[in-house]
């Protein structure tokens, strides 16, 4: 019988066992209680990477470069392509920070080692380079655990044992697996916050059934919890009382929010082009729709609760492979990266990793504010080959500290 680790709420659901999600929550550690080493509070905010994770701050010039690769989505034998596109990224942009935003692995890992050397694959590049990075959970994460045993409660404990790694414990009494603050330090003032990473677990999939009701004629996906929602909110108002200020920042979630597909339509029902044309123009949106949104069947909340709370200045997503958009939504940027891994689906035919690529995040500083531009980084620009093929590698080799995990 494969090793069962701690449970995940992505295995409650899939189970089916709804009733039961609140009293199976993940059973990782709560928050830690070391003091934050850049705001000199009392106790860490829930969700806050271990004390020895590495320090982000601005650099000297007050400025941060985040990168969001999306969907690496392989199993131990990943494409060598998805590894070469991450290392000329990282090479060319030298970011301060890293973020693989759902769909890590997916299914085909039939072991635990395979599990490790699939994760290693694609976390390798910012590890080796000495670049701090996290991940979120998306919907394939899970989908090799009937074969290999691992959760992602498992995985969590893998992508920790790295040095460079940012990722929280999970949070007792919070749905999802890994929810994270990652702070960004103040190049101008001493022991200040100027800068807030959310990462959140958006889930996998909607049980079977609700209330003996099921989902024909919905979506499947899953859908960021009540719970996450009140966190979210209750960590933004503590880090503004202690702060004495709004923290400014930005939200990764694998799987789009509804405001997404309205922001794209212009609209909640409408679905023409000249639909599109007035989410365009009154949205500012650019970027490429190649597949609709799959968002879940319930509307979380979470935008709502951002737009409240006036400090998320943009939310970024992936899970739909082809789309690569941004668009201005009443003042909070809605977005996409598109699919990193050319080991996953793209676009049809000959044109199917045109879209491979990731999200550049050019953050400064300047007084109490930070302004944010955005832009996409393509294979198809890096003199990488885009044929229409699979070309697995071998897995690269595993770290001792890897090795014993």
């Amino acid at each position: 019988m494969p090793e069962r680790l701690p449970i995940s709420r992505r295995t409650v659901l899939t189970a089916g066992a709804v009733g039961a999600l609140s009293a199976a929550l993940p059973l990782g550690a709560g928050a830690a209680a070391a003091a934050s080493p850049l705001s000199g509070a009392s106790a860490s905010p829930s969700g806050s990477p271990r004390p020895t994770a590495p320090k982000l701050r601005f650099r000297a010039d007050g400025t941060f470069k985040v990168v969001q690769f999306n969907d690496t989505q392989d199993d131990e034998r990943t494409d060598r392509r998805t590894v070469e596109l991450m290392e000329k990224v990282l090479d060319q942009e030298k970011p301060d920070f890293v973020v693989i935003n759902g769909d890590v692995i997916t299914g085909g890992c039939e072991t635990r080692l395979a599990v490790k050397q699939a994760i290693n694959n694609v976390v390798w590049p910012m590890e080796s380079r000495g670049i701090p990075w996290a991940v979120t959970y998306g919907n394939h994460d899970e989908d090799s655990f009937s074969a290999s045993g691992v959760d992602e409660a498992g995985m969590l404990a893998m992508y920790r044992s790295y040095e460079y790694n940012m990722n929280a414990e999970n949070i007792e009494g919070v749905t999802g697996t890994s929810n994270t603050i990652v702070s960004i330090g103040s190049t101008a003032k001493k022991n200040r916050d100027a800068f807030t990473l959310w990462l959140m677990d958006s889930g996998r999939y909607a049980p079977g059934a609700i209330n003996g009701q099921d989902f024909a004629g919905y979506p499947t996906w899953d859908w960021l919890r009540m719970d996450q929602v009140a966190w979210y909110r209750e960590q933004s108002q503590r880090l503004e009382k202690h702060r004495g200020r709004k923290v400014p920042g930005l939200m990764f979630l694998h799987i789009a929010l509804w405001e997404h597909r309205f922001m794209w339509w212009g609209g909640v029902d409408t679905r023409t082009a000249a639909d599109a044309a007035r989410g365009k123009a009154r949205h500012g949106i650019v970027g490429e729709r190649n597949e609709d949104e799959c968002p879940g069947p319930f509307n979380s909340g979470m935008y709502n609760a951002i737009l409240e709370r006036g400090d998320v200045k943009g939310v970024f997503v992936g899970h739909d492979h082809i789309n690569d958009y941004v668009g201005d939504y009443y003042g909070v940027m809605l977005g996409y990266a598109p699919g990193t891994g050319f080991g996953a689906y793209g676009l049809s035919g000959t044109q199917r990793n045109r879209m491979r690529g990731g999200r550049v995040f050019e953050l400064t500083e300047s007084g109490d504010d930070v302004t944010i531009a955005t832009r996409c980084v393509y294979a198809r620009d890096l003199g990488i080959d885009l044929t229409a093929n699979d070309q697995p590698m071998e897995p690269l080799p595993l770290a001792p500290r890897q090795e014993q995990v």
